[in-house]
């Protein structure tokens, strides 16, 4: 399981979260996802704690405290929703099909 952390700075690295979340545990892994297209960060980011208890006492060490700036928002990460290939297809080609033109 990771940890999602929210309302991060822009100008936050990687290494500036493995040093905060290191006085709770071991980090195994940070993630910070990138805009696909102009490649700046999306403000969140998620952390692998090496065991449950460190997730546990980060989470609510961090949760709300302000970093950089931030209030930062901390909590267990939510598995990932499959996303459908058609994006939602159903509906706008139902709508097409019955319009005149």
């Amino acid at each position: 399981m990771s940890i999602y952390v929210g309302n991060l700075s822009y100008e936050v690295t990687q290494d500036d979260l493995s040093q905060a979340f290191a006085e709770y545990g071991t980090v195994k892994r940070v993630q910070l996802p990138t805009d696909r297209e102009t490649g700046r960060m999306r403000g969140f980011a998620f952390v692998e704690m090496g065991t449950d208890a460190e997730e546990t006492a980060a989470i609510e060490a961090l949760d709300g405290a302000e970093w950089m700036g931030r209030d930062l928002k901390v909590n267990k990460a939510k598995p990932r929703e499959e996303r459908g290939s058609s994006g939602g297809g159903n509906w706008s080609n139902n709508n097409r099909s019955s319009r005149r033109y």
